[in-house]
């Protein structure tokens, strides 16, 4: 690294004026080096390049103005505050401070010229500025700002002419270091993708001139910033690109067998696979034949059959010599995914074993001696499946089921678990969650994608209809019919408030309501405070036939099967987004029967609910539903907890900046193919020093 790379690098106390005080409040806006204080970009601008007369002055209008001080007094009115009134030769305004100082005070004296910037307000005098930013004038042609004024994200304590000052002084030491701070996007690629520089940019959206578009700054859409927010989403695609590399040159099992033992498997099922299942498989057959570790996604609709295909990729690792892992976001879910594999797997003589948070004492022992000695072939769990004290004998091939509730980090740590025989485990990710593809290239650059686009046959679409709450009568009559032909019902009580408290309370109420109204059904209630073991044993007699209507806060939204169900209740689907009510709807449709999804809402609505709760009735394709989820929400929410830092930037906004997107694939493909010793600094630059060893984690 160069001397000038590294003064760039040099903390902010390096710059003059900057104390161990300074620095503290500094380091609250994410500025320790003089490199941040450069990507510390403003928030809006002000024109102070003009001075305005105060007779053309408006109230509500920001500028500055220039006058002579025709008085200056204490005045005592609710708040004491001194008044110091300007006159040009086209007008009066006054200035007014109610925090003031006698030496302050003193300063102005009748005659002298004073240039004051802030906000003109109407006021008892006449237009009043309060608390402006001013400088007396000691000379006739004090000279007006040559640039837009830049406003600041601050902090207490520190304000924008301090900071703008500091800012001026990192700029200052780039022109005396031409090579400071290095483009690492190189000439050609700027060019092949009509990118400004980085220094350039960089200058502009510090000084902009006064004739800068300044309603283009002040959406984002300036070329210089739009050229900082793909670097900084380039460089978030990098680093999963590095993660995959990384992992990629890790040795994993060749398993390229286990055809009969599929074909066994295939036999035992009451159903023939679909056209986009064998697509899947097929894809996950030639990974797994590979002896580089698979790192791949499988995204499917609700009840789309990926849990077939995850048992047949087991059945691959089995057949090669290999344990496989299933690992589930929730107790509920990982029960009901060990329950369908060992009923698959029994008759294949396949032993299945089963780790979660609530297993104690000996059969916790038990287990994970079984899976350390290889008995057990197949470990189905929670997160307890990558504790430290879980070891597995010979582990061919991780599954991971809504990787959307797990982390990059916890995806590495379960590839941890095969590093004890020389070999990293294949890793096959699993969603029910589609994601928009624009959103999956960037957010998930380092898997590969698949898709299962098609159920299978004889399921027969939700019908879905909104009901306003004032029909809540009716609806629970339609629960009473429901439940009289043999089938099941669920009642979904949404978040009220972000309170997970409320939420709980609103569920008791709603069961205790329903179950009074509903003298000849058992109805079961589940929420999220519940005990892991209560909440299951009601989801085990819900299954089981013995309830006829569950109660349920959002803890069911995941993977919960029951054929029987045939119709679903969402309270508050105004609430929730998209993917989110799909989830939920999928809980049911899954039998032969004609099932119902009822959104019950609060009018009135807003026109963002109304458009929601519309294309709720109008498709159950999940794929279309969370295109139009990002569009509603935007990428943030959309991508839900998935760790890789894309929903918290400091410039970009995947929000304001999604046509981006569509540059950074073939920019950070263009980027490793031309120029790849550029990676590593350019990540640096945006995720920190750690970055560079994040396929490590």
């Amino acid at each position: 690294m160069s001397d000038d790379i590294k003064a760039l690098d040099a903390p902010v106390s390096d710059l003059t004026g900057v104390g161990d005080a300074l620095a503290a409040k500094l380091a609250r806006l994410g500025i320790v080096s003089i490199a941040d204080m450069l990507f510390h970009l403003p928030l809006r601008y002000q024109d102070r390049t003009r001075i305005t007369p105060i007779g053309t002055l408006r109230a509500g209008t920001e500028a500055v103005i220039e006058g002579e001080i025709a008085a200056a007094d204490v005045v005592k009115g609710r708040r004491r505050s001194l008044l110091v009134r300007l006159k040009d030769g086209s007008g009066i305004l006054s200035l007014r401070f109610f925090h003031f100082s006698p030496a302050q005070q003193q300063q102005f004296t009748r005659g002298l010229r004073v240039r004051a910037f802030g906000e003109a307000r109407a006021g008892a005098t006449g237009l009043e500025i309060y608390h402006p930013e001013y400088r007396l004038l000691r000379q006739e042609d004090a000279p007006v700002e040559e640039h837009l004024t830049p406003i600041y994200p601050a902090t207490e304590g520190l304000t924008q002419p301090r900071l703008r000052g500091l800012i001026q002084q990192a700029l200052k030491r780039l022109e005396t270091m031409s090579e400071a701070l290095p483009d690492w996007i190189p000439d050609t690629l700027r060019q092949r993708f009509r990118l400004p520089g980085l220094l350039e940019s960089l200058r502009y959206l510090h000084e902009p001139p006064p004739d800068a578009p300044v309603a283009q700054l002040a959406e984002g859409q300036h070329p210089a910033q739009r050229r900082l927010a793909l670097e900084e989403l380039l460089a978030h695609q990098l680093s999963l690109r590095q993660v995959r590399l990384r992992i990629q040159t890790d040795n994993a099992p060749a398993l390229g067998g286990g055809r009969s033992l599929q074909a066994r498997f295939l036999t035992q099922l009451p159903f023939s696979l679909t056209g986009a299942q064998r697509r899947v498989l097929d894809e996950i057959g030639h990974d797994l034949k590979r002896d580089v570790p698979m790192l791949r996604l499988v995204q499917g609709d609700v009840g789309s059959g990926k849990t077939v295909v995850a048992a047949m990729a087991a059945l691959a690792a089995i057949a090669g010599g290999c344990q496989a892992a299933i690992m589930a976001p929730t107790e509920i879910l990982a029960e009901q995914h060990y329950r369908n594999f060992r009923a698959w797997f029994a008759p294949l003589g396949i032993e299945v074993g089963w780790l979660a948070g609530k297993l104690k004492g000996k059969a916790r022992l038990d287990t994970k001696a079984a899976i350390a000695d290889g008995r057990v072939q197949v470990a189905v769990g929670t997160h307890a499946l990558f504790q430290d004290d879980v070891t597995f004998h010979r582990l061919g091939l991780a599954v991971i089921d809504e990787q959307h509730r797990f982390g990059v980090h916890q995806r590495l740590a379960l590839r941890q678990k095969g590093e004890a025989g020389g070999l990293t485990p294949h890793q096959l990710i699993m969603t029910a969650t589609p994601i928009p593809r624009t959103l999956a290239m960037s957010a998930y650059a380092d898997l590969d994608l698949s898709m299962i686009d098609e159920l299978p046959p004889g399921r027969t679409p939700v019908q879905t209809v909104a009901v306003p709450d004032e029909r809540r009568p009716e609806v629970v009559e339609r629960i009473r019919r429901a439940c009289a032909e043999g089938h099941q019902a669920y009642w979904v009580c949404t978040l009220i408030e972000e309170s997970e408290a409320l939420t709980c309370q609103a569920a008791e109420a709603t069961h205790a309501h329903l179950t009074e109204a509903l003298p000849d059904l058992a109805v079961g209630l589940v929420h999220g405070r519940m005990k892991a073991t209560e909440k299951a044993e009601v989801m085990d007699a819900f299954k089981a036939g013995e309830l006829d209507l569950l109660v349920a806060t959002t803890v069911i939204e995941v993977g919960v099967d029951v054929p029987n169900a045939s119709l679903m209740i969402i309270e508050n689907p105004e609430r929730l987004g998209l993917s989110q009510l799909h989830q939920l709807r999928g809980r049911v449709g899954r039998g032969a029967t004609e099932s119902f999804c009822v959104l019950l809402y609060h009018p009135p609505l807003s026109h963002h609910s109304r458009e929601r709760l519309g294309v709720m009735r109008d498709t159950s394709d999940g794929f279309r539903i969370a295109e139009k989820d990002l569009e509603l929400r935007g990428p943030g929410e959309v991508l839900g907890t998935r760790q890789t830092g894309l929903a918290q930037m400091k410039i970009a906004d995947l929000e304001r900046d999604r046509d981006l997107l569509d540059t950074v694939s073939p920019l950070a493909r263009a980027l490793l193919d031309e120029a790849p010793e550029a990676a590593t600094p350019l990540i640096r630059r945006w995720l920190g020093e750690d970055a560079g060893d994040y396929g490590h984690v």
